[in-house]
């Protein structure tokens, strides 16, 4: 299926949720920002009004073995949510590993200081970029 439109891109956490988005073209992934649970649904309807988004793609916990672990609990139910809020748009997964190890790489590569990258929610915003940038990789865009 050759999508066309945004691709929302989330790091499910749960203190903080790092949101990030496509260009229309799907080329790249640019950070939205961090958000609580009630923040994220009022911001996922926003963009959901104003822009086309084809998919939304969830970061999900995959231990080395292949299995899940609690955490990948709370993500399930997370997605059913999205499911059921946002029936209209479809919600794909993707193996999470080492996604927040190469957003701090990122960071640091990117010249910003030490505070300016440990700031609470840059790192999950960079974290969806990088599973946002993994979702893409996958589909040879």
């Amino acid at each position: 299926m050759k999508l066309k439109g945004r691709i929302v891109g989330i790091d499910y956490g749960t203190k903080r949720i790092g949101m990030a988005v496509t260009d229309p073209l799907q080329l790249f992934a640019s950070p939205v920002g961090t958000f609580g649970r009630e923040e994220l649904s009022l911001k996922l309807r926003s963009l959901l009004g104003g822009e086309q988004v084809e998919c939304i793609v969830v970061g999900s916990p995959v231990s080395q073995d292949g299995s899940g672990n609690a955490m990948t609990e709370v993500v399930d139910r997370f997605v059913l949510e999205l499911k059921k809020e946002f029936p209209m748009v479809p919600v794909e997964r993707i193996d999470e590993s080492s996604s927040s190890r190469e957003a701090s790489r990122i960071l640091a590569a990117s010249g910003k200081s030490r505070r300016t990258r440990q700031q609470k929610g840059r790192l999950d915003s960079a974290a969806a970029c990088v599973l946002l940038t993994r979702f893409l990789e996958e589909r040879g865009r």
